[in-house]
């Protein structure tokens, strides 16, 4: 008979890993991103569902908030009072922003959907 406790415990730590690679937070080795920001409905490994996981504005979250903090200490090695050269420590910190936001927000997706997977957030309670 199952119960509200019966189900084997998901291992979040683990997930959470599995999802910032990319990979299904189950099996490990299936792909959990059918494109850039576009989730696969499920694991092509193992069959796990992903797909219906929501993860909303939490990875574009997470992204600012690592972006902003990684990048805001160049702004005071940048910061010129003669105003003279501005572009170049624009362009490199504006290159930077840019570089780290396409690099880390679907990894931050797959940390959510990791995250969620383990949590079983959604999923409807038995009975």
């Amino acid at each position: 008979m199952n119960g509200p406790g019966s189900e084997k415990k998901r291992d979040m730590w683990l997930a959470i890993r599995r999802g910032l690679k990319l990979h299904c937070p189950a099996c490990g080795k299936g792909r959990i991103m059918a494109g850039y920001l576009r989730q696969a409905e499920g694991c092509t490994h193992c069959g796990e569902r992903t797909g219906d996981i929501r993860a909303d504005d939490g990875p574009a979250w997470a992204t600012i908030l690592l972006v902003g903090h990684l990048i805001s200490p160049f702004f005071f090695l940048f910061a010129n009072r003669d105003g003279q050269a501005v572009w170049l420590p624009f362009v490199v910190v504006a290159t930077a922003v840019v570089g780290l936001t396409l690099l880390l927000l679907p990894r931050m997706k797959g940390l959510f959907v990791g995250l969620i997977w383990a949590a079983r957030a959604g999923e409807a309670e038995p009975g």
